[in-house]
This record gives C-alpha cells, structure tokens and sequence, in this order.
C-alpha cells in the first residue's frame, strides 16, 4: 500500500509537513525517510507498535531532537531552525503525565501557565477557565500526587493546553488509564479540534486508530500507509473472511499453512482470515477445509484497522534483520 502524499506542501490547511524525515543512532534507522501531510484541525493519529518510530517521529516534529535528514514546517516555522519560536505555538504531552505530584492541581497549572510565559494578567483567568473544562471544580487544593489515573490524564491535558496552543502533540497518551477514562479524554480532544486545535496523537490501540480524522501507520520508522481510516480499511475489500468450524484450533493450523494467506485469528468460536489479495479466498478457504474432513461456513467480512495493519506490515517482517526498532 502506497503513503497518501495529501495536498499541496504549501496549502495554508496543512499544519505539518515532513519530506524524506530520518532518523540515525549510529547504525540504528529510527525512522526512515517519513513524508507527511498533517491538516489543520483535524486529529491525524499515528499508529504502530512499541519501537515503530512514533515517538522519535514526533519528538523531531517538536524540535526536541535533530533529524538526521529530511526537512519539517511545522505552522510555517522551519525545524529544528525555528524551534524555539514553535515551542509557544505548541503543546506536548507524553503518557507519563509530566505532573508535579507535591503541587496541587491549581498550582500546577499555575505554574505551567508561569512556563509557557502566559501573562500574569491572564493567568488566573486561564487557570480557573481550565478548572471548570475539565471539571476540577473542588479538586484544586487536593495534591496532584493523590489524584486517579484519569484525573491525572485530565489535568495533563489541561496542562499541556494552558497557553491555548494551535498544535497539540500526543505520545500515548492514554495507554496508562481505563477504558472510561480513555473515553472521556477522546471527548476532549474533540473539543479541541471545535476550537481549531490540530493533534497529532500516536497510539498502538486499534480502537483509538479509528477516531482519528487520518491515519498514519508506521512499521520499524517507515510510513507504510497514510489516509482516512474508511480509505484504508477500503483498500483491502475482499480480502477478510470469517470461518465458522466445529474445530477452530485444527482449522487454525491448517489454514495458517494455506498458501495466500497472511494471517488467521481466533475470535470466539470463529476464525477471522487475511488473504494476500482479492480473490476467491472464501472457496479456497471451503476447499483446504473441506479436503481435511472439515466442513466450515465460511463469510466475506469488512476489514477493519488491525487487517490493515496486518496486511501492510507483515511483508515487512524479515526485510531488514539489520534494522532494530526504537522508540
């Protein structure tokens, strides 16, 4: 699957723009020569597993580590050249929650607004604004060190945007909280994006993948695959089935040997399959069963985000056995 180059690098609707991005640590490549197009207010989500390039990718696009190739325009701005400029028109947040614990909930956020040089004229104003929006009302003198772990994300949040920035980065953010909480933050960002802030939010979560507005997937520092989630999971029709089989486990082994076929999961009682291309896999799958002394009901399934990612990554896994993955 062939990156999305997006609009114009020059479009005023683009809040980002990476071209031939890479990054070396001696003889380790980070990332990989990562062309992108991020729109303005929009959530663009970047998606791969552990050590894909995500948070190497985002922290040059910060200008808090120097590429070793490639060019960035971040609003306008030339990084690394004009970083500091950028650092007022930005915020940041990383999924360890740069908090004080010994502060309380006002005073970080005070402090925070000391940080981003937000007027002392306006500070308080900001702060008590922030309180109410994401519902701290109550909590300000409780130390931020005793708060749970979504209260914890949501002050984070609060003070990552306490000087109103036009660009929000996200680095797995919400990998640290429960389901509910991850809900509730969602709910947040899309508050944002109403008021024109753009994100840019990386995650391994297939279900967090799905709200963004784009969608870039990154395997080992390469951008292989960047559009809407509907285009991509469009891009692999016809290749996903589910098998329904008295013997999922015998069925499992045997069609994970079936030739054209990239993966075989088990959901359930069914097993879902992911063909190398568009053809008749339902009858081939039928057909490796039926010669077992299987029979299987076999239905074409809509893909979704995880066989994308499957199907984009899995030709990839031994192309490179020189290439380690980083963070």
């Amino acid at each position: 699957m062939e990156p999305v180059s997006g609009r114009d690098a020059a479009s005023p609707d683009i809040a980002i723009r990476a071209q031939g991005l890479t990054k070396r640590f001696g003889d380790l490549v980070a990332v990989d020569k990562v062309d992108l197009r991020v729109p303005k207010a929009q959530v663009y989500g970047f998606l791969g597993p552990n050590g894909s390039g995500k948070s190497t990718t985002i922290r040059m696009l910060c200008g808090l580590l120097t590429p070793t190739a490639g060019e960035i325009e971040v609003l306008g701005l030339q990084v690394p050249r004009q970083a500091e400029a950028l650092r007022r028109r930005i915020g940041y947040m990383t999924q360890r929650f740069s908090l004080f614990e010994d502060l309380t909930v006002r005073e970080n956020l005070e402090f925070l607004a000391a940080v981003q040089d937000v007027p002392r004229a306006k500070a308080a104003g900001r702060v008590d604004a922030l309180v109410e929006q994401y519902r701290f009302q109550g909590m300000e003198r409780q130390l931020a060190g005793t708060l749970s772990g979504g209260q914890k994300q949501r002050l984070a949040l609060a003070g990552a945007v306490v000087h109103s920035p036009e660009l929000l980065f996200l680095d797995e953010p919400t990998s640290a909280v429960d389901p509910e909480s991850r809900r509730d933050f969602w709910e947040s960002l899309f508050q944002l994006i109403d008021g024109g802030t753009t994100i840019l939010v990386s995650t391994h979560l297939m279900d967090e993948a799905e709200r963004c507005h784009r969608l870039a997937i990154l395997d080992h520092g390469v951008l292989v695959a960047d559009g809407t989630p509907t285009a991509l999971a469009d891009s692999i029709k016809g290749r996903t089935a589910v098998v329904h089989v008295a013997q999922p486990r015998r069925a499992h082994a045997i069609l994970g040997r079936l030739p054209g076929v990239l993966s075989v999961a088990q959901v359930g009682n069914a097993l879902r399959i992911l063909a190398d291309d568009s053809g008749d896999i339902a009858t081939r799958v039928r057909d490796a069963l039926a010669a077992a002394g299987m029979p299987a009901q076999v239905e074409a399934a809509p893909p979704n985000l995880e066989d994308v990612f499957v199907a984009v990554t899995r030709h990839r896994g031994g192309a490179d056995s020189q290439r380690e993955r980083a963070a």
